[in-house]
């Protein structure tokens, strides 16, 4: 029921911009209509803050004990909708200044572009430039506002507005402190008188809200603000319970971050990183990582700002009250304080998975086997962490038994003393990488090779270049640093001096195949492999290259031969009787095509199959 009226009905014109403004917010531009319902909660809270400060500092303001509060009233029948606090009210000057004027410059040119542009204007920018309470007129014609200042001598008014081109201001009788907001829905909009719907719109928005909100005697913002608490205060129970709530995942999750900084930033925030990576997670547009609160008023129910795309992983709550907002929260996003709440997440996150991979290790590989892909691509895209990221990096090795992980710094600590460099090889598999043949020289000697069994790895391990003044190589390229002891063929093998011309005749074989033939310092048992010259791609690169662009070729390959090997040794025979022998062409591009099976690059296996069923016929005549 509205308030009597004691005084005279003053009427007061918009400024001209404000009446352009507001046709454009009410015939033009929204389309998520529910969020008037978060821009009224949002100014009440406001309001609810003021008045707890006051109430601890003055004794004489008006209904000094009355509960903090919001109530919802809805009537389904008649259509009527109000919202009404106990919060510190609004004088006249403050309805005239406050509810009247457009609280950014440049809002009016901004919303007629997105008008021109034919641009709907969407939820997270109806609060953006200080026009959310006239959100409202979405879904109303006409509003009226009832409001008492909480100074003990300040009178009551009620503003009403049908959001053209003026409104009206009245003294009346209202007795409380506070602000009530009614008005009745139009005909599109009557859902708003639904009690799910409006609940449903509450628990969406506004559900951490410091203050109770009723929606008829059913309080609805049941769930505690967590991140508002001290960290030894949370238990883990309703750690989960607040996970799952904020992430719908029905797991708990395997771990959880509190940060509380006062400073040059103020914030708090609670994270969550996952048990495991959830449904949609690689499809960004179904994947929501952080909330951004404003004193626990959700803004953003997923702000790709406050974490870099590498710790999209990330679930949580942020919340602020540095970021430049006004009464209707109005988010700057090119706030230079969403840059420093981002860099320092970013560290604490960063800081947390590394005390789990020094301390932890069971859940630290729990989480790299699920997220890691993502968390890798960091060193491609921030620089200033780089290092910190390098150091979470988890292999497997030719040291260490299958699905056992290791770090560059344990393999720089296993190194021999005269190894300078760090060594890989990348596969499908570990089987697949433990076939490769130059694998063979490594084994033999006893030199760790880390497996690069990740597709991400081929792109980020090569642009990491050093680590600890180490060079990472992979054992694919043709240029792999052996010692002179270890240079020292074997006795039996056929001798390098005496065999240029022998190479060379590979070479002449293969033409327009391979760059160059050879002899090899790394093939122990395989006769042949072919490797990447110094600027090429790996193996496993090309083959991901490929799968991105069949037209792609790569680079021509290096064949190494292994003048050791019993098979070289029986051509090296045939040659010196004739150097033009057919069956020794057939064999040296036989080993070339088998050499291109291995490493899954063989383009005619018709071909391969004919030539070997014609060199077995000719070799088993003997």
């Amino acid at each position: 029921m509205s308030e009597q009226t004691t005084g005279p009905v003053q009427e007061f014109e918009y400024q001209a911009e404000m009446k352009q403004l507001l046709h454009l917010i009410v015939h033009s531009l929204y389309t998520h209509r529910e969020v008037f319902l978060r821009e009224l909660i949002s100014n009440a809270s406001d309001a609810l803050n003021v008045a707890r400060f006051r109430q601890l500092t003055d004794k004489s303001i008006v209904d000094h004990d009355a509960p903090l509060e919001v109530k919802i009233v809805l009537d389904k029948e008649k259509g009527t909708f109000s919202i009404e606090d106990t919060g510190i009210g609004m004088t006249k000057d403050e309805l005239i200044n406050n509810i009247g004027t457009i609280a950014k410059s440049g809002t009016l040119e901004f919303l007629h572009k997105m008008k021109s542009d034919q641009k709907m204007l969407d939820a997270d920018l109806i609060g953006q430039f200080g026009v959310g309470f006239y959100s409202v007129f979405m879904v109303t014609d006409e509003v009226t506002i009832e409001t008492r200042h909480a100074d003990a001598d300040s009178p009551a008014y009620r503003w009403k507005s049908v959001g053209e081109g003026k409104f009206t201001i009245e003294e009346i009788d209202r007795a409380k402190r506070g602000t009530k907001i009614s008005f009745t829905l139009k005909e599109d909009a009557k859902e708003f008188s639904e009690d799910w719907r409006v609940k449903n719109i509450i628990k969406k928005y506004s559900n951490f809200v410091d203050f109770p909100v009723y929606v008829g005697d059913e309080k609805v913002n049941t769930v505690s603000a967590l991140w508002q608490k001290r960290k030894d205060d949370l238990k883990d129970e309703e750690l989960t319970e607040f996970y799952k709530y904020l992430s719908n995942d029905y797991q708990a999750p395997l771990g959880h971050l509190h940060v509380a900084l006062e400073g040059s930033v103020n914030f708090k925030a609670l994270l969550f990183i996952p048990e495991t990576a959830p449904l949609g997670f690689f499809r960004e547009t179904e994947y929501k990582g952080l909330h951004l609160y404003a004193h626990r008023i959700l803004i953003q129910d997923d702000c790709k700002d406050l974490l870099p795309e590498y710790l999209r992983f990330v679930k949580g709550v942020v919340d602020t009250e540095d970021l430049p907002l006004n009464v209707s929260r109005e988010v700057t996003q090119s706030s230079p304080v969403m840059g420093k709440i981002n860099k320092v997440l970013t560290g604490k996150v960063l800081s947390f998975l590394e005390d789990w991979a020094q301390n932890d290790t069971e859940k630290y590989e729990k989480f790299y086997k699920n997220f890691s892909p993502l968390l890798k691509t960091g060193v491609n895209s921030d620089f200033s962490n780089k290092d910190k990221i390098i150091e979470l990096f988890r292999f497997e090795s030719s040291a260490a038994e299958k699905g056992k992980m290791t770090s560059l710094k344990e393999y720089v600590a296993r190194m021999k003393a005269e190894q300078k460099e760090i060594y890989y090889v990348s596969g499908d598999s570990r089987e697949s990488a433990e076939r490769n043949p130059n694998l063979e020289y490594f084994k033999k000697h006893g030199i760790e090779v880390l497996y690069l069994l990740d597709p991400v790895d081929l792109f980020v391990v090569p642009s990491i270049h050093e680590y600890e003044k180490k060079s990472l190589k992979s054992i694919d390229k043709a240029d792999v640093q052996v010692s002179k002891d270890e240079e020292k063929q074997e006795e039996n093998a056929i001798q390098e001096s005496m065999s240029k011309s022998f190479l060379s005749a590979f070479k002449e074989v293969l033409i327009d195949k391979v760059e160059d033939v050879i002899a090899s310092k790394r093939l122990v048992e395989s006769p042949v492999t072919l490797v990447v010259g110094k600027e090429g791609m790996d193996i496993q690169t090309e083959r991901m290259m490929k799968m991105f662009n069949k037209d792609f070729t790569g680079s021509k390959k290096i064949m190494e031969v292994n003048l050791a090997h019993p098979l070289i040794k029986n051509l090296w025979d045939i040659y010196q009787q004739d150097t033009k022998d057919p069956f020794l062409r057939n064999c040296i591009v036989q080993l070339y095509e088998g050499a291109l099976l291995r490493e899954g690059n063989l383009t005619d296996p018709t071909a391969f199959l004919s030539r070997m069923t014609e060199i077995m016929e000719k070799a088993s005549r003997k």
